[in-house]
Order: structure tokens, then C-alpha cells, then sequence
């Protein structure tokens, strides 16, 4: 597996930044400006990530973006469940996080575990998984999918491995709605992710985005 080391900043290639839109001396169109650069910016992110169709540890039907990412605080994690040695340590990790995140998980911040074996690790197989490393919890969400989905997904996020032996320990870190995004290595402190998720939680305080349940499909 491939072990990263800090926290971090970085940009996915789409429209992060309604900046553009700062500067603008006509108040009158500034409503109708910020919501057309909303929108642009929404429709940017679900192209990008895409809305390819997954399945949760329940085994219902889920759009990736529009119903696992949009308008969310994620921190988002890849693992497999025949692994056994780096991902018990990082569920095992993220659970301490969540306690120290304390009512704020589930409802500002969500967590996301993707799987990278999606040929094996069917949804009974994560929801097993779940169970066994005590990561059964409203807001906490373990997907999977056809291979190309899963595939095409990784690679959008810049994890994909041909063999899920290989795969990287990174996690991800997003407030989506602010599309700041950031990388966490494995090392890092339970306190320093903890405090890295509630800061992007505020993002969405700021911007008035009251979060959804992860993985709860959006019609």
C-alpha cells in the first residue's frame, strides 16, 4: 500500500472558485450572478466526480455525487475487505475520529469508505465488515459497485491501483459545497483530522449548506 504522510491542500480540475464573481459593482445582479455560479459550479462537480450508480453496505442504490458527495462534509477512505493490515487500522482510526467529532458526526461531517475490490466485496460483504470493526453508525457509509463505476470513480479522485493490494492509505478530506478539497495522510493525528473536518464544517455554517445523510439518494 501506498502511504502518505501530511495534510494538505489540493484542487480537483474543475470550477472550484466562484472568485469570478467578486468585484462587481451592479448589486441588483448579484443574487442572480452567485446563483448561475452555483449551479455552473454544482454541474461542474457532478460531471467531474460523476453520478455513476453505487450501492452501500445496505444495498441500496446510490448516485455518487448527487447522493453520497453533494453539499457534504466527507472524508473519504479506501479499503478493501480481505485486507489485513493497513484498512482494519485506518476503520479503527476513523472511529476514533468520530468520537472525537462527537454530535457532529452524522450530521455536519460524513464518512465515506469506498471500496477498491469491488469484484469481491459485495454489499453483505461491507455490511459484514461494518460490523466486525464496530463501524456500524448513522453518517458512515461503505460502497461498492459494477468495476468500471468504481474504477472510473477512483481514478476521478486520484486513487485508482490495478490491484487493491496496492492501493494508497490517503484520505480524502471535502466540505463538497465549498469544493475545498484536501488530502490527509494515514499518520496523521486523530486530533489534527478531527480538527481539518470540523474547519471544513464551518465552511458550510458560512454558506448556509445544512448537510444530508450519506448515501440517502436524493430525487
Amino acid at each position: 500500500m501506498r502511504l502518505g504522510t501530511a495534510i494538505f491542500l489540493f484542487l480537483f480540475p474543475v470550477g472550484f472558485s466562484l472568485a469570478a464573481d467578486e468585484g462587481h459593482s451592479h448589486a441588483s445582479q448579484q443574487p442572480v450572478r452567485s446563483q448561475n455560479a452555483k449551479v455552473s459550479g454544482e454541474e461542474a462537480s457532478r460531471n467531474y466526480f460523476t453520478d455513476a450508480v453505487l450501492f452501500n453496505q445496505e444495498s441500496q442504490r446510490v448516485r455518487f455525487y448527487s447522493d453520497v458527495l453533494k453539499d457534504r462534509v466527507v472524508l473519504i477512505s479506501f479499503i478493501y475487505t480481505n485486507c489485513t493490515d493497513a484498512c482494519p487500522l485506518i476503520v479503527h482510526r476513523l472511529s476514533e475520529v468520530k468520537d472525537r467529532l462527537g454530535e457532529a458526526f452524522g450530521k455536519q461531517v460524513f464518512f465515506v469508505s469506498m471500496s477498491v475490490d469491488p469484484a469481491r466485496d459485495t454489499p453483505q460483504a461491507l455490511a459484514k465488515y461494518a460490523r466486525q470493526h464496530k463501524a456500524e453508525h448513522p453518517g458512515w457509509v461503505f460502497l461498492t459497485g459494477d468495476k468500471a463505476n468504481v474504477d472510473r470513480i477512483l481514478t476521478r479522485l486520484g486513487q485508482y491501483s490495478e490491484k487493491p493490494e496496492a492501493h494508497s492509505t490517503m484520505l480524502l478530506a471535502a466540505n463538497v459545497g465549498t469544493r475545498h478539497w484536501t488530502k490527509v495522510g494515514p499518520t496523521a493525528s486523530v486530533a489534527a483530522v478531527a480538527a481539518k473536518l470540523q474547519d471544513l464544517a464551518l465552511e458550510s455554517a458560512a454558506a448556509n449548506r445544512p448537510g444530508r445523510p450519506v448515501g440517502s439518494r436524493q430525487d
